[in-house]
């Protein structure tokens, strides 16, 4: 780490006067400074008399400048334009913001009155100084100078990969002088988006400016993106991994790859779409090493796994789960196969696309334009000695038709629907024109999910003075303890990390039944299933909020009062 080279005795005596080291320890150190040439601040260090933090912290009161963490920053693009890479390397320091004509540096020496009017030289603006570790410096030229900066040659032919075989990223792989800008840029988000546990990365080119979103935990948030100048190099790079025609620029494509980051095996699945000024570039990330399977573990309370596991254990009939898109859909009904993955059973899936493998499983991908469709794949399974079929999603009447047969014919049928809630999924079938009697035989369970996001342990805390109208809209006493989270460096201040599921499920009673047969409406059934016992999306975010795992906020986005 570079110490400011200060007045000897200075950052002692500022040392000795806050009572962190003692005169002695302190005139030891300045024997060996005089015998080594080192720093003080180097030799305090290696003597163990200080922290680092407890260093910087006082170089900053020495120097009179503020000390920042990496972390508490907001680097701006903008800013960061303002210096290249090689400067920034030389001088040790990261652009933070420019406002008023002021460029915001935050560097590793600040006491280097030469270096600093270089800088200035250079940009050609005055700066401000701010002091940070030096470790930390590297760190954010590595991290916004590969997102801003890309050099090397724009000639697409300098990006190679193998197609076809799984790419490794390390961190060391970040800091590879060797390779091609390009390659170090596209290794970079992949590294950002494990690390970040983000399920997609968004590639996207404007009239002047490229966007970098990801999504994490539910929700899109922006990070430092490339010159546009470097787009098609980008964009190329990615289909050359994903086995995608490099020259095609004008149709939508679809390709996937595997990559390795730090040790973690991650699907990629790629769709490239062509917009006014060039192509969108959306990733789904696949985390196989993340990708929890229990049953037990994907959010269930005791009572909803007893049913869940019930109706699954049952000979034949259709499990129905529903939800939007990114809604956890797959992790339960892959969790549901695992349970029932046995070498006496045989199951089979038809998926658009097939997301995860399954040891044991055989998984057909649905290929709609060349007649491999849900329906055609289903009348195959057919004839293929089945116990259990997984269909992907069931899209129309065909489909729906042959999936309630194989449930009445001694099959266990798992698919899903888009529809908002459980009981509407009954619904939505009778309009695809299945028969009210042949819903009512097959059907064993309807399960309505989504996801809310839990609040981070690191920050968590309890909220004081809410309104009573929040609880009355909640439906839950005054008493009840509800938390959010205040935002920390662990969860890049949002206040919360990782998801959890919520479950609405409609159990197909004997009740339930005759109603359908009856072709009750939706809202009949609903009030039956209530009374029965039916514990609505709304409630069970309720119930998350009172466990203290989710917040106010995240229960009214994801669910409705009538929900």
């Amino acid at each position: 780490m570079a110490i400011a080279p200060l007045r000897k005795k200075y950052l002692g005596e500022t040392l000795v006067s806050q009572g962190v080291i003692s005169q002695e320890q302190l005139d030891k150190c300045v024997l060996v400074q005089q015998e080594t040439k080192d720093k003080l601040g180097n030799i305090l260090l290696k003597n163990g008399y200080v922290t680092k933090e407890t260093l910087l912290n006082a170089l900053s009161y020495c120097l009179g400048v503020p000390y920042v963490r990496l972390n508490d920053l907001q680097i701006e693009r903008e800013a960061v334009a303002l210096l290249t890479e090689k400067d920034a390397r030389r001088y040790m320091l990261i652009p933070v913001s420019f406002r008023d004509d002021v460029l915001n540096v935050a560097m590793a020496d600040p006491s280097n009155v030469l270096m600093r009017d270089e800088v200035e030289k250079i940009v050609k603006k005055r700066i401000s100084i701010s002091l940070m570790d030096e470790n930390e410096v590297k760190e954010a030229i590595e991290r916004y100078y590969v997102r801003t900066s890309l050099g090397g040659s724009d000639d697409e032919t300098d990006i190679s990969a193998d197609k076809g075989t799984e790419e490794e990223i390390s961190t060391e792989d970040l800091n590879d002088a060797s390779a091609a800008p390009v390659i170090r840029y596209v290794n970079s988000i992949f590294f950002d988006a494990v690390v970040k546990k983000a399920s997609d990365i968004h590639l996207e080119v404007f009239e002047k400016v490229v966007m970098l979103r990801m999504r994490i935990d539910g929700l899109l948030r922006e990070f430092p993106a490339p010159q546009k100048k470097f787009y098609n190099a980008i964009v190329s790079r990615i289909k050359i991994m994903s086995d995608l025609d490099i020259a095609e620029r004008r149709l939508p494509q679809d390709g996937k790859c595997k990559i390795k980051v730090n040790g973690n095996r991650v699907d990629v699945r790629v769709s490239m779409v062509p917009t006014v000024y060039g192509e969108k570039v959306v990733m789904r990330m696949l985390n196989k090493d993340l990708f929890a399977l229990d049953i037990e573990k994907i959010g269930m309370s005791e009572a909803e796994l007893k049913i869940f596991k019930d109706a699954i254990n049952m000979p034949y009939g259709m499990c129905l789960v529903t939800g939007p898109t990114s809604s956890g859909k797959t992790t339960t009904l892959y969790s549901a196969l695992k349970t029932l993955n046995t070498p006496d059973v045989n199951i089979l899936t038809a998926e658009d696309p097939v997301e995860y493998e399954l040891m044991n499983v055989n998984q057909v991908h649905v290929r709609s334009d060349i007649g491999l469709t849900f329906a055609s794949i289903l009348r195959s399974f057919m004839r293929q000695d089945p116990d259990v079929i997984l269909v992907g999603e069931i899209r129309d009447q065909e489909t729906a038709g042959i999936a309630i047969q194989a449930a009445l014919t001694g099959h266990m049928v798992f698919s899903t629907l888009h529809t908002n809630d459980s009981v509407s999924t009954l619904s939505r079938m009778s309009f695809m024109g299945i028969e009210s009697f042949l819903i009512a035989d097959a059907v064993n369970v309807v399960m309505a999910q989504r996801l809310v996001r839990t609040i981070c342990p690191s920050c968590k805390e309890e909220i004081r003075n809410l309104p009573a109208d929040v609880y009355e809209r909640l439906k839950i006493d005054l008493s009840t303890p509800i938390y959010h989270g205040r935002g920390c460096e662990k969860c890049d201040n949002s206040g919360y990390k990782g998801r959890t599921a919520i479950f609405e499920i409609l159990n197909m009673s004997r009740d339930i039944r005759q109603l359908i047969v009856k072709r009750a409406t939706d809202l009949e059934i609903r009030d039956a299933a209530v009374a029965q016992g039916l514990v609505t999306l709304r409630e069970a975010a309720v119930n998350k909020l009172k466990e203290g795992r989710t917040t106010i906020e995240e229960v009214f986005s994801v669910t409705t009062a009538s929900s």
